[in-house]
């Protein structure tokens, strides 16, 4: 039977994050209590996927999703949005697993994407978005591919790259899925964009992002160049290639 209808379903992709996936969920929990989680992990090789299934197994709010490997954070995502659609959920969060998205904050974002809607963003680069803990060239990188990505693609979105959102299904369900084709972070700026091309309404919500706390970060310079091609590929077909409205063939 599916999801009631007002359910929220919070995804957390996870690849080596032992140390970290217990406390993110019980305090997301804590701050939603209505809410189910669905961990999708990449065959961790530290065992997140066994930790999974024991808070799966101690709490029926929390369900497995197994991987064989590591596909991505796009590709896991995606498993999460088909996930909730054919479950019957009304809203969807993208949060990390890591520690870096405040779960106290979680119900704002919930609350805006009601509000409108639509999707609501935990904006970083917004009036009262903060970071805490990252060095200055952090800073510098994620201003800078936003910045190159509002203006490739035209976007009115301050914070393109953010990875916690509340999404209302209708409108996930509205995504061609198969045509997102980035595997890393770039997808946050592809699943982002296509939402507002497709009239969303969209919020974004001043947040506190912290760096991790614990683990390692996945970011890679294979996942920076993946993810500035995916922009520039797409700015390009949206100035000189067919019309790339949601009308489109």
């Amino acid at each position: 039977m599916g999801a009631p209808s007002h359910a929220v379903l919070v995804i957390l992709p996870t690849y080596n994050e032992f140390g970290t996936l217990p406390g993110v969920v019980a305090q997301l929990l804590r701050a939603v209590p209505e809410a189910q989680v669905l961990v999708v992990d990449d065959g961790s090789p530290d065992g997140t996927g066994a930790l999974a299934d024991r808070l799966a197994a101690a709490d029926r709010r929390v369900t497995v999703l197994h991987r064989p490997g590591k596909g991505g954070l796009g590709t896991a995502y995606i498993a999460g949005f088909r996930f909730a659609l054919a479950e019957g959920y009304r809203m969807v969060v993208e949060m990390d697993a890591d520690g870096s998205h405040l779960a106290e904050e979680l119900p704002l974002l919930i609350d805006a994407a009601r509000r409108v809607g639509g999707a609501a963003i935990g904006a970083r680069w917004v009036a009262g978005g903060r970071i805490v803990g990252w060095p200055r060239h952090r800073r510098w990188i994620s201003r800078t591919g936003t910045r190159v990505a509002r203006i490739a693609l035209r976007s009115g979105l301050h914070d393109l790259t953010s990875g916690f959102r509340a999404i209302d299904a209708s409108w996930l369900a509205r995504l061609d899925l198969g045509a997102l084709d980035s595997q890393g972070y770039g997808f946050q700026v592809e699943s982002a964009w296509e939402l507002e091309r497709l009239g969303c309404p969209i919020v974004e919500v001043p947040i506190t992002f912290v760096e991790r706390v614990g683990g390692r970060s996945k970011m890679t310079c294979g996942i920076v160049f993946e993810a500035l091609w995916n922009v520039l590929r797409r700015g390009w077909r949206l100035r000189f290639g067919r019309p790339q409205g949601p009308s489109a063939p």
